[in-house]
């Protein structure tokens, strides 16, 4: 009798799937983000961070993009910035072991000023949301 041989479907190796970015969210980001990113802009330059290719826009779009468009990691988040950009990112060639530094001295503190920031304006669109009229129809 010949036995079956199992597999074991976690160590499956994942297809990445491609996802369109939609263009209006992407808009919508870039208009609630860029001016709460241009007020952290000293406090960047404050932790003697250099305002180069690798800057505060790109790592806060960058990790937008990882987690928003699910990228499996930094290699394929290389692939995506060379071929088609991400959100407000222009395609440009950087090397993934660049990227990967980064990411690993990137302070969080940068991260959570910057969602601090954002908090209000996401509390407002809340309140509008919850306030406007109920449609006739319901």
């Amino acid at each position: 009798m010949s036995q079956s041989r199992k597999t074991n479907r976690d160590h499956a190796k994942k297809t990445q799937r491609l996802m369109v970015e939609d263009e209006i969210s992407a808009e919508q980001l870039e208009g609630l983000l860029i001016p709460v990113i241009t007020r952290q802009k000293n406090y960047y330059r404050q932790l003697g961070l250099r305002d180069r290719i690798l800057n505060l826009p790109f790592m806060v779009a960058a990790i937008l993009t990882l987690l928003w468009r699910d990228v499996a990691g930094v290699t394929e988040l290389t692939r995506m910035l060379g071929r088609e950009g991400f959100l407000w990112c222009s395609p440009k060639t950087v090397s993934q072991q660049a990227i990967s530094q980064k990411f690993l001295r990137f302070p969080a503190q940068l991260l959570e000023k910057v969602f601090k920031d954002l908090l209000p304006y996401l509390k407002a669109n809340w309140y509008t949301r919850n306030n406007r009229p109920i449609p006739e129809s319901i």
